[in-house]
């Protein structure tokens, strides 16, 4: 079967998706790691770049980012260029078991619906794409979201550093919030990556055949198709990432990071609420140039590395002599 009528989640045995999830995650993050940090520092920033007053509360020394190129620039100058990776060891460590639980869970929540809902009453391509990817994203988010609050936290810390290392971060949000400190802006993640995720691989789906005819140089065909799903799948939920980021910096280390200022919250709704009575609704969107920017190439690697380690895989299995299993 061609690639331009074979869908995702039809594609490897759960073994070669896991593999080639993973696989896709690592590279991937590593190559936009750097946006990665600008997009987090835009987004804790609750101060107004337009009023000058409002800096006044910062104290000496605490940054005003303005636009992505200035905030890596800044970040550079001040914190030098390894900067531009911290947090990057929970972030690997993140985005490998996201990526291979999500693309696992993709193609088992499929094969669970078609099985529940047997050929009669078969949901239609996109639907069913939709369903899978949102329950798939869902899966993905909650297993590894301890990871992503440590990702986040290390890339909010300036020269002064509230962490010294990985462990000790563990062990200090332990003891100091609980489990439950490991978990804060959940809520605003799921609800952000319910329909992201489900948008993203109902688009994916949708874009990866006709791009696939089309025989583009190097199969850039699975890129192109991750660029396009993701800018549509971020920019609808983008407000609710924000909201999850300021979340995740809560707790007794707050006033810690490189942002001092940063507000107290609590609960997603009232998160919103108090975003829009100070920032207004721009300040929901802080930081979506460079997310758009991060999005685009961080699918696009993913999708592209996954497609190809999931073909290498199924080739040697099939050089090999072995029989690919469906299950």
């Amino acid at each position: 079967m061609s690639k331009s009528d074979q869908r995702l989640q039809d594609e490897g045995s759960r073994p070669q998706v896991l593999v080639a999830g993973a696989t896709a995650g690592l590279i991937s993050r590593f190559v936009i790691a750097p946006l990665d940090v600008v997009k987090i520092r835009l987004q804790l920033q609750s101060h107004s770049l337009s009023d000058p007053l409002s800096h006044a509360s910062l104290g000496g020394g605490a940054p005003v980012y303005k636009g992505t190129v200035r905030t890596l620039r800044h970040i550079v100058r001040h914190e030098g260029l390894t900067a531009l990776w911290k947090g990057n060891v929970p972030a690997e460590m993140m985005y490998v078991a996201y990526a291979s639980v999500q693309f696992t869970a993709y193609r088992s929540f499929t094969q669970l619906l078609r099985r529940a809902l047997g050929d009669q009453r078969r949901l239609p391509r996109a639907a069913e794409s939709f369903v899978a990817g949102a329950a798939a994203g869902a899966a993905a988010t909650a297993s590894s979201y301890p990871l992503d609050l440590l990702r986040t936290r290390f890339a909010a810390q300036g020269n002064d550093r509230v962490y010294a290392s990985l462990r000790r971060a563990v062990r200090a949000i332990g003891r100091d919030e609980g489990l439950r400190g490991f978990f804060r802006g959940l809520a605003p993640a799921l609800a952000s990556v319910v329909p992201s995720m489900g948008l993203f691989f109902a688009a994916y789906e949708g874009a990866r055949a006709p791009l696939a005819r089309l025989d583009l140089p190097a199969d850039a065909g699975d890129a192109a198709a991750g660029v396009l799903a993701s800018l549509l799948a971020k920019t609808g939920v983008f407000p609710l990432d924000l909201v999850r980021k300021r979340i995740q910096v809560q707790g007794p280390t707050r006033a810690r990071y490189v942002h001092k200022n940063i507000p107290e919250y609590a609960g997603t709704l009232r998160t919103v609420r108090a975003i829009l009575a100070r920032e207004g609704v721009r300040g929901l969107y802080r930081g979506l140039t460079v997310s758009l920017f991060k999005a685009a190439p961080a699918s696009a690697v993913t999708m592209w590395t996954y497609e190809r380690t999931l073909n290498f895989l199924k080739k040697r299995t099939a050089g090999g002599g072995g029989e690919e299993k469906e299950g």
